[in-house]
């Protein structure tokens, strides 16, 4: 019988639970046991089995029939990953069916133009900390990342393998920011020679898909910028879409 720890967040370790069940097929032809038996079984309430199931059901994940049951969603299965969730790239890349590794190509504080200070709110400072990452699916890579950090942030020493991990990981270890959320904006991006050739990109395929994104802190401030580019001919991003009620 699976264990879960009882945090403020146990719906969501139900509801990742059952994703992980659903990926590895334990549903016998994709239909769930009755609630009552299914919160028996991982120890929690019907009410918590609930809102789990009903934020699987938002996610296009399962649906349910009136009095037939809950189901599997195949076109859900697809969704390897949801835009609205930040997991790291390792993952992303992992949930592909590759082996993910992330090499740190350079930190250093540097110049950057005027509109990545301004989103900041540190149009003041000279340079900002930047952070450059590139993540490989196997042997190939497939996204690279920039991060912009201002540097007066940074509270105490850190390490190379301190900064290779997500930074919304660094940000409370190290700068005593607890990291709320990211403003994501998606667009599609016509690759310059230099980022075409880091993320080997066939001569017939240079637009990527890109996210450029604020993060804030629990006070609703904002205290990084990241910018990261996808190869998404090998790593797709997909939503279900709903009508609206």
């Amino acid at each position: 019988m699976p264990v879960l720890r009882r945090t403020p967040s146990l719906v969501q370790q139900v509801k990742m639970h059952l994703k992980q069940r659903i990926r590895a097929a334990e549903f016998a032809d994709g239909r769930f046991p009755p609630e009552a038996d299914l919160a028996r079984e991982l120890g929690v309430s019907r009410n918590t089995l609930r809102d789990a199931l009903s934020q699987l059901e938002a996610e296009g994940v399962i649906f349910r029939r009136q009095g037939a049951g809950t189901f599997v969603s195949q076109a859900g299965l697809m969704v390897k990953t949801r835009l609205e969730e930040i997991i790291p790239y390792e993952t992303l890349i992992r949930q592909h069916g590759y082996n993910p590794t992330v090499k740190l190509l350079s930190v250093r504080q540097e110049p950057v133009e005027p509109e990545i200070k301004a989103g900041l709110e540190a149009e003041n400072l000279s340079d900002l900390l930047v952070i450059k990452k590139l993540f490989l699916a196997g042997d190939t890579p497939v996204i690279f990342s920039i991060t912009y950090l201002p540097p007066h942030l940074i509270t105490r020493p850190y390490t190379p393998d301190d900064i290779r991990g997500p930074i919304y990981r660094f940000l409370p270890r190290f700068c005593q920011q607890e990291f709320a959320y990211y403003l994501t904006e998606i667009v599609p991006v016509d690759a310059p020679p230099w980022l075409a050739d880091t993320l080997q990109l066939p001569s017939h395929r240079t637009v990527l898909l890109a996210f450029d994104e604020t993060g804030y802190n629990q006070d609703d401030r904002p205290v990084v910028r990241a910018r990261s580019y996808f190869r998404h001919d090998l790593i797709r991003l997909r939503l279900v879409r709903r009508l609206a009620v």
